[in-house]
């Protein structure tokens, strides 16, 4: 059922054209927006980045959905090994030393989304996600390959770690501390999921190593 318009004008903070005038909205929308913004303010809650690849989105998914390719693209996670046949893997994060870290990878073909449900020292509480989502280029570019848009949000459990008797040591760095570094350091991985994206496709390489060649 459609919400009356009676009641949408009621709703406090919601700028429509029925409620207000053009010169009204363009106000705001300048009020909105500032020449300069504060590390917090853009990356306070959310961290999003975004990148076109020349790779074709099934390709780009395939890898993006596949457990080991984290081996690959990212700076520091390695030697993933399944915990179990639930799909929960175990490996380490070499950011900080002996960190073991958790990974299930929950994906949707028909969407093309990849969740990663991650996080250190334990795999019962999941709570680092990551969350990936591959878009036709040529739906949204005019032009072939694909649109990668990777999303983190800024978890509680950032600011303090919830299981520290977990830690390998009392003076390992909590991942919380690289919040503020995460769009840079995500960006780099980014960028290197778009170089050997691009790379294989370009050479006919397979876009995801088989089990023997890893």
């Amino acid at each position: 059922m459609r919400v009356s318009e009676a009641e949408l004008a009621e709703i406090e903070g919601v700028a429509r054209v029925e409620t207000m005038p053009h010169e009204e909205v363009f106000k705001l929308v300048a009020q909105k927006h500032q020449p300069t913004y504060t590390s917090e303010e853009v990356y306070g809650d959310f961290c999003t980045l975004q990148t076109y690849v020349n790779c074709p989105p099934r390709d780009t998914f395939d890898y993006l959905a596949d457990m080991h390719s984290q081996e690959e693209y990212t700076y520091s996670v390695r030697d993933l090994e399944p915990v179990d046949d639930s799909g929960l893997y175990v490996g380490w994060d070499k950011l900080s030393g002996n960190t073991r870290i958790y990974v299930r990878i929950d994906s949707n073909p028909d969407a093309m989304t990849a969740d990663y449900h991650a996080a250190w020292d334990q795999g019962e509480d999941l709570w680092m996600i990551y969350l990936f989502r591959v878009v036709p280029a040529e739906t949204v570019l005019k032009k072939p390959g694909s649109v990668i848009l990777w999303t983190n949000c800024h978890h509680p459990y950032y600011d303090k770690n919830p299981y520290p008797e977990l830690a390998p040591s009392p003076d390992r760095q909590w991942v919380g501390q690289f919040w503020d570094q995460f769009y840079p350091g995500h960006l780099i991985e980014l960028e290197n999921i778009k170089a050997i994206l691009e790379y294989r496709h370009s050479r006919g390489i397979p876009i995801v190593a088989t089990g023997e060649e890893r």
